[in-house]
């Protein structure tokens, strides 16, 4: 592609990043009727956005607005810019594009199709209708001058914008292009940068030889929580977590990533609380643990809700002398502490937690320190759980960086 010499009332806003908050942008200026060029570094359009759909794409959630809101670190940041593209939003938006969808019982949005595939071709498809230019294999590498520079099969090439939104994701998954190659870029700039931390992640536990064989076992149905020192609410969440050669992973742990990286960051130790069997009240629960003539601890153990999992989970953490003690044992069941001694690398994560600062940026997401230069994605400052939270806020923030550039842009012809 030739460099980009256009006067500047002819040249394009320009998009560095394809994923979800990079589409977003691209749709609402598009619709605006601006003219968009989308550069990415990978050979196709959201990568990350498809992996995360082939178990079935998590878009949204259906939850109260103010209980969804309150699942990020930043609500009162994120919250006027989630309630222009809150989960109603999101639905009626994908049934434009021919994506029929359907709230689950746990209030989770999915497509009908449950895959990322038919809904990101169907919004590619519209993207090009409406003129968006993509320009893949691009690199970016930062300015030169004021213009954008790009690198191509080790070509260097320069780009003239008159209006930039970096949407380039966090830290996570390196491989499917979010590989945070652009802090150094912004740092250089003087844009304040959170520094990046594994968020939805799994813990490292210091398991026994013991534990090792149940790699891979479920937790099912569980209840679990991170204390609090201070008169925070205890968050206390119910779902599955999985045993890992490693420690814990899974939507649970995950719920509670940031709680767990608070504590950690503070105290260098952090530790989460199971309830294995959050169905039986503990007295209930130890009158059925109660000794049986000739029948085996595990025969007990296992006709009080214990399954071999569960069991093995306990006969870790409790001294084998409490084995035998209906009321330890039942105690510990509902009220089981494991230590968490760290997090697995941010590659592994789902997520980051950290990236550009809200001091940095305006309230239209445009930097302080780059004019003209908007921020949106995983990219900014701001860490949610797993659930639909995560889409959601993306393209939240695509929007909102994309109203920013037409509010600057209109700014600037005055």
């Amino acid at each position: 592609m030739p460099e980009n010499t256009c006067s500047s009332s002819d040249l394009p806003i320009v998009i560095v990043g394809a994923g979800p908050a990079g589409l977003m942008a691209a749709e609402v200026l598009a619709q605006a009727g601006h003219t968009v060029q989308v550069y990415e570094q990978k050979p196709s359009a959201a990568r990350k956005f498809l992996m995360a759909g082939k178990t079935g794409l998590n878009i949204s959630h259906n939850e109260a607005f103010e209980a969804f809101v309150q699942r990020y670190d930043q609500p009162d940041w994120l919250k006027p810019m989630l309630a222009a593209c809150d989960a109603r939003w999101i639905q009626d938006w994908m049934q434009g594009l021919g994506i029929k969808s359907y709230v689950g019982s746990s209030g989770r949005i999915f497509p009908v199709e449950m895959k990322a595939a038919p809904l990101l071709r169907a919004w590619l498809n519209r993207l090009k209708t409406l003129g968006v230019e993509f320009f893949y294999r691009h690199r970016w590498t930062g300015w030169q001058d004021q213009q954008l520079e790009f690198l191509r099969q080790d070509q260097s090439i320069t780009v003239q914008a008159k209006a930039v939104i970096l949407a380039t994701g966090g830290g996570s998954w390196a491989r499917l292009g979010s590989d945070a190659a652009w802090i150094p870029l912004l740092q250089v700039q003087n844009v304040d940068i959170v520094p990046l931390q594994p968020s939805n992640v799994g813990v490292q536990v210091n398991w026994s030889d013991f534990m090792q064989p149940l790699a891979g076992q479920p937790l099912k149905r569980i209840k679990a929580w991170v204390q609090s020192d201070n008169s925070q609410e205890i968050r206390i969440y119910q779902g599955e977590a999985v045993i890992s050669h490693y420690g814990l992973e899974g939507g649970l742990i995950y719920r509670l990533s940031r709680e767990l990286r608070q504590q950690f960051n503070e105290y260098k130790s952090a530790c989460i609380y199971l309830d294995l069997l959050p169905d039986l009240e503990e007295a209930v629960l130890a009158q059925k643990l109660k000794p049986v003539a000739k029948q085996s601890l595990n025969n007990i153990w296992r006709k009080a809700g214990l399954d071999q999992t569960k069991a093995a989970l306990l006969r870790e953490v409790l001294p084998k002398a409490d084995w035998q003690n209906p009321q330890q044992v039942a105690a510990m069941t509902k009220c089981l502490a494991v230590q968490v001694k760290g997090f697995r690398p941010i590659d592994e994560a789902i997520s980051t937690a950290g990236g550009v600062s809200r001091k940095a940026l305006d309230g239209q997401l445009m930097l302080k320190h780059k004019t003209g230069v908007f921020c949106c994605g995983e990219m900014l400052d701001w860490d949610a759980p797993t659930g639909g939270y995560l889409l959601t806020a993306c393209f939240a923030t695509g929007q909102q960086a994309a109203q920013g550039v037409m509010h600057w842009l209109a700014q600037e012809q005055l």
